[in-house]
């Protein structure tokens, strides 16, 4: 194959990746809107629980029909993973609870800074100027169209904190463990989604009767909330792939920033559906500036020396014996 068309597929393939975690994030998130909002389902854990179970029962078909080979993955790294990505989903939950709406998602824009740290300290990668600016562009922008009324208090920040690292180190982990153990994302869904699934439903319910003081097994479950809830479970299963996919293609912290378009959207289909109910000057601003940062971010970051991984190299013992060492660091390896 000729490197031009080869680049051009691994066009295609990164911006269908991008578009189909886009739609299935946007998807569920209006779906889980009217579920909790509309018809009062509120067991937001236990709902995640569910949306592992369906995720578990795809990657267990796939294996039955033959897509999904055989891998391996050591148990003390998936429980690892497990304990990270449930600190993050009970952590954004009581986050949410206990913070103002303002500060919920000022911690939710603290995950970008915190994944180029991990990248930093752990990636050996090395940010340009521009790449760095229009990251902070990109979190200016959605501060401004998100951020309204924000008040601290010491355990909602202690909640805030707990989700954040946990987010990140969830999501540096996906890409961690693709890359060490030559894992595809359905091979790590495989892995992953059972023992998350098994996780949440058992601690699920005791955590949404914590947090909404309410019994998930009382709740009425009319046919309209069962449909909502099965729709919410289908999507869910694009949603878990293509995160994975998505941070395997690229890295985590590329997930996060191009991944507040998804945000802009959710705002502007909430304005279209839901009324135009703080629909003002700032909140398009934000928007806008959001948006050129993500363009200018895609730009800066795949342009030579924009966004690189350092590899230092290792003197032979025939540099080492006439007492030259190479102080200086290759960049080989484009992230």
């Amino acid at each position: 194959m000729a490197p031009g068309s080869k680049a051009e597929r691994k066009a295609v393939l990164d911006a269908g990746a991008w578009m189909f975690n886009v739609v299935t994030s946007v998807g569920i998130i209006m779906v889980n809107k009217a579920l909790m909002a509309t018809h009062g389902f509120s067991f937001a854990t236990t709902l995640t629980g569910l949306h592992f179970a369906t995720t578990a029962l795809m990657t267990l078909v796939m294996k039955w029909l033959g897509h999904i080979q055989p891998s391996y993955l050591p148990l003390q790294e998936l429980v690892k993973f497990v304990i990270f990505a449930n600190l993050s989903i009970v952590g954004m939950n009581v986050s949410l609870m206990w913070n103002s709406v303002g500060f919920y998602q000022i911690a939710k824009l603290c995950i970008i800074p915190v994944l180029c740290l991990l990248e930093i300290l752990f990636d050996k990668v090395r940010y340009s100027r521009n790449t760095k600016l229009s990251i902070v562009l990109v979190l200016v922008g959605v501060a401004v169209c998100t951020v309204t009324d924000v008040s601290v208090n010491s355990k909602g920040l202690l909640a805030a904190i707990i989700a954040v690292w946990s987010t990140a180190l969830q999501q540096h982990y996906v890409h961690l463990l693709q890359r060490k153990y030559s894992l595809g994302s359905f091979n790590l869904l495989g892995h992953t989604a059972p023992a998350q699934a098994a996780s949440l439903l058992i601690l699920g319910p005791f955590v949404d009767f914590w947090l909404t003081n309410r019994r998930v097994d009382t709740f009425n479950y009319t046919t309209i909330v069962t449909f909502f809830i099965v729709l919410s479970c289908t999507i869910a299963v694009g949603t878990n792939l293509s995160q994975f996919i998505c941070i395997g293609r690229f890295t985590a912290v590329s997930f996060q920033v191009l991944g507040h378009m998804k945000t802009i959207l959710v705002f502007t289909l909430g304005f279209l559906f839901f009324g135009k109910e703080g629909l003002n000057f700032h909140v398009v601003l934000g928007m806008i500036l959001a948006v050129i940062g993500m363009i200018w971010y895609g730009n800066a970051s795949s342009k030579p020396g924009g966004k690189e991984r350092q590899v230092y190299s290792v003197p032979s013992e025939k540099t080492q014996k006439h007492g030259i060492l190479s102080s200086q660091s290759e960049l080989d390896q484009k992230v």
